[in-house]
């Protein structure tokens, strides 16, 4: 198909076509003269990619472009692109500029270590969770580490969920991971206040 053709398939102009091919976002045609060139499917799936991350994940052109280098890369297998994916909402969320203090961090690194989770100690996720966690702790919540490995069980439950429906293919597994972590965060919180109203009123109905 020549670039009007992936312009309709896509639903992108082909002034935002040309920008992207400028830009390394898109990857070329196969040449037919020194002014076209014919466009496949593999564009049209590139093109939406770039589309989603962009409308809906909310990412930088810079960012996607990030992206697609680590997609793109020979061997990179599903695992690698799980992690790329969650580094890209962690540079493209909006962060806390104050980091937990060590304390604090190095507490949750002992908490995962215990747990017996296979993370990065360097992982930013880290950081955010030692920042969430030090939030409980001034507002008197009683979030102790017992509590924290209950609430861990049933994370890697969805976790384990999450992991086995991401696609094989690099570029569907990015969209899959964004997106769904976009997306479905919103569920999963919806479905916490749900779970809630369903445990207080079955223990109102049981009684003590």
């Amino acid at each position: 198909m020549r670039l009007a053709e992936l312009s309709a398939e896509s639903g992108v102009a082909v002034a935002t076509l040309k920008y992207y091919l400028r830009e390394g976002l898109l990857h070329p045609g196969r040449t037919l003269s020194r002014t076209s060139a014919d466009y496949d499917e593999s564009h049209v799936d590139r093109v939406r990619l770039v589309r989603a991350l962009s409308e809906v994940g909310g990412l930088s052109l810079a960012t996607i472009e990030q992206v697609l280098e680590v997609i793109t890369e020979p061997g990179t297998d599903r695992l690698h692109v799980l992690e790329a994916a969650q580094r890209t909402l962690v540079r493209a969320g909006a962060r806390t500029p104050d980091g937990a203090d060590g304390g604090s961090t190095q507490r949750v690194r002992d908490w995962i270590e215990r747990h017996g989770w296979e993370i990065d100690p360097m992982d930013p996720f880290i950081d955010d969770l030692a920042r969430a966690w030090e939030a409980c702790d001034h507002a008197a919540l009683g979030l102790d580490e017992d509590r924290m490995d209950r609430y861990a069980e049933h994370v890697e439950g969805i976790a384990t969920v999450d992991v086995s429906t991401v696609p094989e293919d690099p570029e569907a597994a990015v969209r899959h991971v964004v997106l769904g972590t976009l997306l479905v965060d919103p569920v999963l919180v919806a479905l916490r206040r749900l779970a809630q109203q369903h445990v207080s009123r079955r223990a109102e109905r049981v009684g003590p």
